[in-house]
C-alpha cells in the first residue's frame, strides 16, 4: 500500500509543478514597455518561447503586430535580444544568479493599439524536455516518473541551498546597513550637539556684550 500513496504523491507534485510552469497571457500598448522577472538560480537552464496572439484567427497578423524583445541578467548582461518580431524563443544557461528580465517594447503605432501576447517560460527542473528524456533513454511510463520524482528531489535540495546562500547574503546587507544607521545616528547627534552648543555660546556672548552696553 506504501508504493501507490508513494506515487500519488509524486503525481500531485509533479501537477503542481507543471500548474507553476504554464504560460501567462498580457497586452502591451504600442509605444510601451512590460517587463516579466524571473528568480534563476546559478547554472540553471531557462527555456523561453514568446508569440503575438492572433485577433482575427485564420488571418494572417498585421504587420502593426510586432515588438522587441531583450533578456536581461540582474546584473544587465544580455542574453538574448530579438528585434521587431511576432514571435521566438531563447534558451540559456543562467551563470549569474538573481533575478532575470524580459522586457518586451511594443513599436509606436498610430492610433495607439494593443498587442496580445502569449509568454511561456520555465527554468530548472520546468525547463527539461521529459518527452526528449523518454524517447532517448527509451524508458516505460514508471521510470520516467521515477526520474522526474528524483530530478525533483534533486531540485529542492539544491533550492535549499540557493535560499540559505540568499539568505546569508541578505543577513549581511541587513548588517552592514544597520551598522551605517547606527553611524549616521551617531554623526546627526553628533551635529545636533554641535549646533545646539554653538547656539548657547552665541547667545551668551549676545547677552554679555548687551551688559557691557
Amino acid at each position: 500500500m506504501e508504493l501507490p500513496k508513494f506515487m500519488f504523491a509524486g503525481v500531485l507534485i509533479l501537477g503542481f509543478l507543471s500548474i507553476v510552469a504554464q504560460s501567462i497571457r498580457f497586452e502591451i500598448e504600442s509605444g510601451h514597455t512590460k517587463c516579466i522577472s524571473e528568480d534563476i538560480k546559478s547554472n540553471s537552464m531557462t527555456v523561453g518561447h514568446y508569440s503575438v496572439v492572433n485577433p482575427n484567427e485564420g488571418q494572417p497578423l498585421p504587420d502593426s503586430h510586432k515588438f522587441t524583445i531583450r533578456v536581461t541578467s540582474v546584473y544587465g548582461n544580455s542574453y538574448h535580444y530579438a528585434d521587431h518580431v511576432q514571435s521566438g524563443q531563447f534558451a540559456f544557461q543562467a551563470t549569474e544568479a538573481g533575478d532575470y528580465m524580459a522586457c518586451f517594447f511594443a513599436i509606436d503605432h498610430h492610433p495607439a493599439i494593443k498587442i496580445p501576447i502569449e509568454f511561456d517560460w520555465r527554468s530548472g527542473l520546468a525547463a527539461k524536455d521529459w518527452s526528449n528524456v523518454a524517447k532517448k533513454g527509451s524508458v516505460d511510463a514508471m521510470e520516467l516518473e521515477l526520474k522526474k520524482l528524483a530530478d525533483f528531489v534533486t531540485s529542492i535540495h539544491e533550492e535549499m541551498f540557493y535560499l540559505r546562500e540568499r539568505e546569508h547574503d541578505m543577513q549581511e546587507l541587513n548588517n552592514k546597513t544597520n551598522s551605517r544607521m547606527a553611524l549616521l545616528s551617531f554623526l546627526s547627534l553628533f551635529v545636533c550637539l554641535s549646533v545646539a552648543g554653538l547656539q548657547v555660546w552665541h547667545l551668551k556672548s549676545f547677552f554679555e556684550k548687551k551688559k557691557l552696553i
